[in-house]
């Protein structure tokens, strides 16, 4: 019934309606509308929240099947609506110091949001593009946000013309698989395929499916625009970026490769090996050489796709449950470390430079312990959380005998160790006479703190839960 299937979408409707509502009132009343807006969509984002928690049983479709509410889609839905949440939370000081607040921004989180929630759902590969370019059309104007910038306008720009370029690609390929198959719906993609279709040819749409899908989340070689945009755009807009976008797109590639071409992981592992060590080695390999702390946490996260992509490409139970853990933790690690990056104010703005960081230990002592805890995690060191992601691929990958693969995504994980401890260095050990900007009691300190914590003690409580409901994620893509 079509009550049942929009009672399935009520996160997506909440966040569509709050989204008019809050655009409506914003060009309406007199008074300035920003502080309103932005906790208003933050009252929307813990509302779909909770929707999304307490709502739609496991397994329930809508639609005719072209939604699914598993427990894939209560993973993914529940990790962007605290990423989104996080990230405006981050946005409020940023944006005022730097008068940039327009009450436009919130929305555009809003509607971003809903592509997202669309895309992890998506039991269809066109609700899945539909999902996407919502997701899309939000994310190139968030870039270009600070229209005074010619950082930010050309990162829009870039963004722009290459997020087109992959949405074509993606295009192609549905359209191929569509013609090799005659379906659209992932269920029925695989029967068609555990029938007798011609896997050589829908491989051959898959690959151009792979490619778009890649491009999303910045896997190599598709992350030209990463290192460009993630400088470009307003940190906060960065912090979202690195963020929620990236969860979402991971949980529609889990489930695009696992429900619509499961049956033939055979024909598709070797593409998604090399892509992994792509994002590995040149993530690690490239952030080696940046100067600028946004630039490294690009690369950063070019190279954590490529740790979260061992999971995928073992094609198991135990793969799909590590991604989405590492998912869970690369999002806290993620959006702790740009709540550090927004607290390095000095008096005449903020300091991106990793050279900036030098005397931080001894101006703002509490910011370069929550510093060093969110790097040392990011590196995957124990008993940091980090090194449990890792450890959960890494094991999946072992038990699925891709040896190879996980070796080197080890001394990737070494490599990229070395530039973590260079910024603690620069922290701890390098003299500086820049004084920060006291953000004690802040969103950003608050955030930061709180993280920070959770990767050093979040063993304890943290990740028994994760784990549950990464189980919870994973195995109904295995039920049958």
């Amino acid at each position: 019934m079509l009550i049942e299937d929009l009672t399935a979408l009520g996160p997506e409707l909440l966040l569509a309606l709050a989204s008019m509502a809050l655009l409506v009132f914003g060009v309406s009343v007199k008074s300035d509308p920003v502080r309103p807006v932005l906790y208003g969509a933050i009252l929307a984002l813990v509302g779909a929240f909770f929707l999304a928690w307490f709502g739609a049983a496991d397994r329930a479709t809508a639609f005719g099947g072209s939604f699914s509410l598993d427990g894939l889609a209560k993973a993914g839905r529940a990790l962007v609506y605290i990423g989104a949440i996080v990230s405006l939370f981050l946005s409020v000081r940023y944006f005022e110091i730097e008068r940039l607040a327009r009450f436009e921004y919130p929305i555009l989180v809003l509607l971003s949001v809903v592509g997202m929630g669309i895309m992890v759902t998506a039991n269809d590969l066109l609700v899945v593009y539909m999902g996407i370019e919502l997701q899309s059309l939000a994310l190139y104007v968030m870039a270009a946000f600070n229209r005074d910038s010619v950082r930010s306008t050309e990162a829009g720009l870039k963004y722009f013309v290459l997020g087109a370029l992959s949405s074509g690609l993606l295009l192609y390929g549905i359209s191929l698989i569509y013609g090799f198959t005659g379906e659209i719906r992932l269920d029925a993609i695989a029967a068609e395929i555990a029938a007798g279709e011609d896997r050589v040819a829908v491989t051959f749409g898959l690959i151009f499916l792979l490619s778009g899908l890649a491009f999303k989340v910045s896997a190599a070689p598709f992350h030209m625009w990463t290192p460009d945009v993630y400088e470009g755009a307003p940190t906060p807009v960065t912090a979202f970026f690195a963020a929620a976008p990236k969860v979402a797109g991971m949980i529609v590639f889990i489930r695009v490769m696992i429900e619509g071409f499961g049956t033939i992981v055979a024909d598709w592992q070797p593409v998604l090996w090399i892509i992994a060590v792509l994002s590995m080695g040149i993530g690690s390999i490239s952030a080696l050489m940046q100067t600028n702390i946004k630039r490294l946490m690009a690369y950063s996260s070019i190279g954590h796709i490529g740790y979260a992509l061992i999971g995928l490409t073992a094609g198991t139970e135990a793969g799909v449950t590590g991604v989405v853990v590492y998912l869970g933790i690369y999002l806290l690690m993620t959006l702790g470390t740009f709540a550090c990056i927004l607290a390095m104010r000095r008096p005449e703005g903020m300091a991106e430079n990793i050279s900036d960081l030098s005397g931080l230990s001894q101006s703002q002592p509490g910011l370069a312990l929550a510093f060093t805890a969110l790097f040392l995690s990011l590196a995957g060191i124990p008993p940091f959380l980090g090194f449990f992601a890792k450890f959960a691929v890494f094991t999946a990958g072992v038990e699925a005998g891709l040896y190879l693969l996980t070796v080197i995504g080890v001394v990737a994980s070494v490599i990229s160790t070395f530039y973590y401890l260079s910024v603690i260095k620069t922290i701890w050990f390098s003299a500086g006479s820049d004084v920060f900007v006291s953000e004690r009691g802040t969103a950003v300190s608050v955030t930061a703190t709180g993280v920070a914590l959770l990767m050093t003690i979040g063993l304890l409580f943290l990740l028994p839960p994760l784990y549950r409901l990464a189980d919870a994620a994973a195995a109904p893509l295995f039920s049958g």
